[in-house]
């Protein structure tokens, strides 16, 4: 099979993928073994190539927004899936089951947890394999291009709205809008909130108007009027503080990223008090990945995909770090 490989993290114009032939992965009994359908392209990606994120697996094939036809099935690997069936393989890959986190419901904290992509070899390729357990069921009446994307970019944007506390009715801000922020819109507005969007580029702009935001602005402007909760998605910690400053009272921010560049000194009078809150978001549980994809079985999300061949995946990388297309790239074997 074909396989993209991350040889050496760095910076993209140092070329730090490397494309080549191997053998077919090999599953463990647990394991499904998945032929590549489609793999979307995520920032998370870009961090891990680029050695942003620490590797945790040297040479590690990236890709985590997986559509995947099961072509073998682990002697141990359940009934839920069969050989012919389609399945998505998505960020996380594995919890340990039994600490306090896993106990309590937050399998997103657990500290053993492992990731598609980052522990173990990913989507870049034709064949990939994935834990039974942690493989997903997908929604229908979505082209292969188009369920991808939901895989991560959906999916953590579920989560973080969750996690940005928005009221019924209450008005959302978006910062950065790309593959996760244009779905996470959608959901946001479904369910009858007001988006407003902070965005640098043109086309992102139009797609966020096209989507039904009710403004769009430039990516540190405030919105026009003051935000119940808002949502960073662009990995930029200087936008931390006016987002933060155009939060009403009581609002909250949520940090949507794996990574961040430093935050500014903030001002406690300015940013933080009247009890606007800050939040992170760490990965997802399965069951925030679950409620989303039924809510995308329910509520047809509009998904802007880009194609790439798989032999583009680095140009893919490089279109997502330049701000080229707005939505979100998937590569196709």
């Amino acid at each position: 099979m074909r396989a993209w490989r991350t040889t050496r993290p760095g910076p993209l114009t140092d070329r730090p993928l490397a494309l080549g032939r191997e053998l077919l992965p090999r599953p463990t009994s647990k394991d499904l073994l998945v032929r590549v359908l489609a793999c979307g392209v995520c920032r998370t990606d870009l961090h891990v190539v680029e050695g942003e994120l620490p590797p945790h697996r040297l040479n590690v094939v990236p890709g985590h927004e997986v559509i995947g036809e099961v072509v073998g099935v682990g002697d141990e690997a359940g009934g839920r899936f069969s050989v012919g069936q389609r399945v998505g393989v998505a960020w996380l890959r594995g919890t340990c089951g039994h600490c306090r986190y896993c106990v309590r419901g937050d399998e997103n904290l657990c500290p053993y947890s492992t990731y598609t992509g980052w522990d173990a070899d990913g989507g870049y390729a034709e064949y990939t394999t994935v834990p039974a357990d942690y493989a997903l069921e997908l929604p229908t009446g979505y082209p292969i291009v188009e369920l991808a994307p939901l895989l991560c970019a959906g999916i953590i944007g579920y989560r973080s709205l969750l996690r940005a506390d928005l009221p019924e009715g209450g008005r959302l801000g978006i910062y950065g809008f790309g593959g996760s922020a244009h779905l996470t819109a959608q959901v946001a507005l479904a369910r009858g909130a007001r988006v407003h969007v902070m965005t640098r580029g043109a086309e992102a702009r139009e797609l966020a108007f096209g989507l039904g935001a009710a403004s769009v602005q430039g990516a540190s402007d405030p919105p026009p009027e003051p935000l119940d909760s808002a949502i960073l998605f662009a990995p930029a910690g200087d936008l931390v503080p006016p987002a933060l400053e155009a939060l009403d009272a009581g609002g909250t921010l949520a940090l949507a990223g794996i990574h961040l560049s430093d935050i500014p000194p903030l001002n406690y009078q300015r940013d933080l008090f009247r009890e606007r809150q800050l939040r992170s978001v760490t990965a997802n549980t399965r069951d925030d990945a679950r409620e989303f994809l039924a809510f995308a079985q329910q509520h047809r999300l509009r998904v802007s995909a880009h194609r790439y061949p798989l032999d583009a995946a680095d140009k893919a990388l490089a279109d997502l770090a330049g701000g080229v297309f707005g939505g979100a790239a998937v590569l196709v074997p």
